[in-house]
């Protein structure tokens, strides 16, 4: 029968696996990579678990929790946090370059808001000409989901996605990759040594476990990681929302709508736009203008959208001729839009991109998208922080004055930055560089193998 370890016990066995999974001094210094074998595989051995913390007390009103060694799940030269589209662009383009990486998301699936939040349409990918210019790791993403019966549609143009094809489309490019994967964990904390990002905490139902990187790329959306580690940032109230879809709108009755609609009835409002399913539409909700850092805030909104999207669609069954329409599902996922923005080295504005500045460090360009010109291009500054170490944003949490991050956090420009990320972080480690170090040319000469459009 197997007995009971000892706190003491226990802790005495994992500090031993601890030693033995660090460096032989037991510390890592800022200008040491981690080793990695002739495969690629990181030799860090992973411990189940992680330590018990000991019970929180109160002390003096204060909330205590003990300190604590932490298990170490692994070591990697490549951190991607956050498997949303730039996370995963961001990993399987670095994974390309040989290096070891690993991703980490903490939902089941890959996707985010993308697929997660049901934000299905796809854009700007065109320039006004028609010329597609985000390519590249996007591009790679939606030619699988198009093959995929009913993946896509509109693929000649800006395509609409179903969630579904999406999240399976990327899952066969990650395990393919051959990338490390660990879903359902939640970045908590960053590792910082000597002014360097070098891993981060994660929260999970194995406990509070590290892994360690030589450059960790934060794709977190919110910039978590990197507020963590104490980059500037700009934190911006914006709207929130929640998607839904539809169904059943393929068996609409015409002629009774019609009819009531010459009888002075009035027609149902806003019943989304097409998905690759028939008769099933997705419905976005703009929402309120909330700080999507705020738990309360997302809770109560939360709440209250899916409230009142059910009795929307209530009131859409009771209009003449949509009596068999149904809720077919709301998002798992809020629709948060934008809260912290990185100081970068460099910032992007709208007025840079709608006057078509160009830049010597560009890693992609966006399309059309409003005002903005025929394409813009992004410079691999907003990408670093300003004087932090170790790590790379991307996604909608990068430099940008609020109305550029507004475009900047679409779905096909996230494929654009992550994609970027993750190119330089491969070249850091080759390198032994920082991020910041990392050369331009070989950068922009790496993203056009990859077929990336820099302009």
């Amino acid at each position: 029968m197997a007995t009971e370890m000892t706190r003491r016990e226990w802790m005495k066995a994992a500090t031993a696996a601890l030693a033995a999974a660090t460096t032989t001094s037991g510390l890592l210094r800022a200008d040491e990579p981690f080793a990695t074998s002739p495969s690629g595989k990181g030799t860090g051995s992973a411990v189940a678990g992680s330590a018990p913390a000991g019970p929180v007390v109160i002390e003096g009103g204060q909330v205590i929790q003990p300190r604590r060694e932490l298990p170490i799940l692994r070591k990697t030269q490549v951190l991607v946090i956050g498997g949303g589209p730039a996370g995963v662009s961001a990993a399987l383009s670095a994974r390309r370059l040989g290096v070891d990486v690993t991703l980490v998301e903490r939902y089941g699936h890959f996707g985010g808001l993308w697929t997660g939040g049901l934000v299905l349409y796809v854009f700007p990918m065109f320039d006004r000409k028609g010329k597609q210019v985000v390519r590249g790791m996007g591009e790679e993403m939606l030619k699988r989901i198009e093959k995929l019966d009913r993946g896509a549609i509109n693929r000649k143009g800006n395509p609409t996605v179903d969630a579904e094809a999406a999240k399976y489309a990327m899952v066969e490019m990650v395990v393919e990759s051959g990338m490390n994967v660990y879903l359902h964990c939640w970045a908590c904390e960053a590792i910082l040594v000597g002014g360097c990002v070098r891993g981060a905490v994660f929260e999970s139902k194995s406990g509070r476990q590290a892994i360690l990187a030589d450059v960790v790329i934060d794709t977190t959306g919110d910039g978590d990681v990197f507020a963590s580690a104490g980059a500037g940032y700009e934190k911006t109230i914006y709207d929130i929302g929640l998607v839904s879809r539809l169904g059943n709108l393929d068996k609409v009755d015409k002629a009774k709508a019609a009819e009531a609609k010459a009888a002075g009835a009035k027609p149902p409002g806003n019943l989304g736009a097409a998905t690759p399913i028939p008769g099933v539409t997705w419905v976005n909700m703009r929402g309120p203008k909330a700080d999507g850092l705020d738990v309360a805030e997302l809770t109560r909104i939360e709440l209250n959208s899916r409230r009142a999207i059910w009795k929307n669609v209530e009131r859409i069954r009771q209009s003449p001729g949509y009596e068999q329409a149904y809720l077919v599902e709301t998002a798992p996922q809020l629709g948060v839009r934008l809260t912290r923005l990185l100081e970068g080295v460099s910032r992007l504005t709208y007025a840079e991109a709608r006057a078509g500045k160009t830049f010597s460090d560009a890693i992609g360009c966006g399309g059309v998208e409003g005002s903005t010109p025929v394409e813009w291009q992004i410079p691999y500054g907003i990408l670093v922080p300003k004087t932090l170490d170790g790590l790379l944003t991307a996604g909608r949490s990068v430099s940008a004055d609020f109305k550029m991050a507004d475009i900047l956090r679409l779905i096909a420009i996230c494929y654009v930055t992550g994609q970027a990320a993750g190119v330089a972080a491969a070249l850091s480690v080759q390198d032994k560089c920082p991020p910041r170090k990392v050369e331009i040319a070989r950068l922009q000469a790496e993203l056009k193998k990859q077929d990336v459009w820099i302009g």
